[in-house]
């Protein structure tokens, strides 16, 4: 083989390997469909907390705090969804800071493993609901939460801005919608599935939402909070026997079980 010819194969190596790289580590598969990205995260379960450097003390001050003082007081007791919740993240810090200890949550992810890591660490209560089901199409009914939730996930949705909508559908009016927007330098290899700032905050606008704050989180996203047109009437449903026993007809008992 001439050395003309080894460096082509050279080449096309290298290149084949830097496509796989971007496709399955990088950009999580998002662009192989969502069963990809389901088995993916399944297979990364176990070590995904690992992966992403869970730390309580980190997780508590940078989200569960900020996360409970832009609930306020107005939706308590609040029925909460967390949407791609995947270990139970946003959950497990928030009961770790003592904070909202009348919040009913419902996890919802597409990937089953990751949802029996979050019932492993969150462990057996009545207060919570663990439903394995994609975002892009929620199974709730219009106006249902008082808190809708869904962190670092978005841009690896098949239709980003569809699921964004479906966040908007459950929310009651006057409800709390808080997400996150992909930025930095991995955002931008991801075209199609991330917004700029001006982007983001035009979608929450189409959608019905106002009061839409923006600010960095972390060091690739931005916390985007903001609240459904209308007015909330309180309570929140935390304890709506009605809702609980729908929650509870749509949870997967495998889970609910601990």
């Amino acid at each position: 083989m001439t050395f003309l010819a080894v460096a082509l194969v050279l080449i096309v190596v290298v290149v084949a390997g830097l496509v796989i790289y971007w496709l399955v580590f990088l950009t999580e598969g998002v662009y192989l469909g969502e069963r990809v990205v389901v088995w993916l995260y399944d297979l990364y379960a176990g070590r995904y907390d690992g992966i992403k450097q869970w730390n309580e003390e980190e997780e508590i001050d940078y989200l569960a705090r900020p996360f409970a003082a832009e609930l306020g007081e107005l939706r308590r007791p609040p029925l909460i969804l967390d949407v791609a919740a995947g270990t139970g993240r946003l959950t497990r810090a928030v009961q770790a800071a003592d904070l909202l200890p009348d919040a009913r949550w419902v996890l919802l992810d597409a990937s089953g493993k990751m949802l029996a890591q979050a019932a492993q660490h969150l462990g057996k209560s009545p207060k919570l609901h663990y439903i394995r089901h994609s975002a892009q199409s929620l199974p709730f009914d219009d106006a249902t939460f008082d808190v809708v939730t869904c962190f670092e996930a978005l841009e690896f949705m098949p239709d980003p801005a569809a699921a964004l909508a479906e966040l908007v559908r459950v929310l009651r009016p006057g409800g709390l919608l808080v997400t996150t927007n992909r930025i930095g330098p991995i955002a931008r290899l991801m075209p199609g599935r991330t917004w700029t700032h001006a982007t983001v905050y035009q979608l929450h606008r189409d959608l019905g939402q106002r009061h839409i704050r923006i600010r960095p989180f972390l060091v690739d996203y931005e916390w985007v909070g903001s609240a459904k047109a209308g007015s909330f009437r309180p309570p929140g449903r935390a304890d709506d026997p009605t809702l609980i026993a729908y929650l509870e007809s749509l949870a997967d008992l495998d889970y609910n079980e601990g």
